[in-house]
């Protein structure tokens, strides 16, 4: 079974960079936030996680991206992102 790790969505909300692995499945996610108006705080309405992936042992900057995809600031966005990563082990 598959098991990735992916962090709670206030570490994206913070504007964090998660980079993870399972087994030679490699990736990298970007959280893309937009403030509210006024505000310092967070428009999860508006804001996305944007993840890449490759397989290898080398590192990001080395690496061939094969695929990226964009998931909501949410907490299905969350699981969907999930779900679309253990699909590509």
């Amino acid at each position: 079974m598959v098991d990735i790790y992916i962090p709670t969505l206030h570490t994206f909300a913070m504007g964090n960079l998660f980079t993870g692995s399972w087994q030679a499945l490699r990736f990298r996610a970007e959280p893309i936030i937009v403030k509210l108006e006024s505000s310092k705080e967070v428009d999860f309405s508006q804001s996305a996680i944007r993840v890449e992936y490759w397989h290898g042992p080398l590192c990001y900057e080395k690496s061939a991206i094969e695929e990226e995809a964009t998931f909501p600031l949410t907490e299905e966005g969350r699981t969907a992102m999930k779900s679309w990563l253990e699909s590509k082990v």
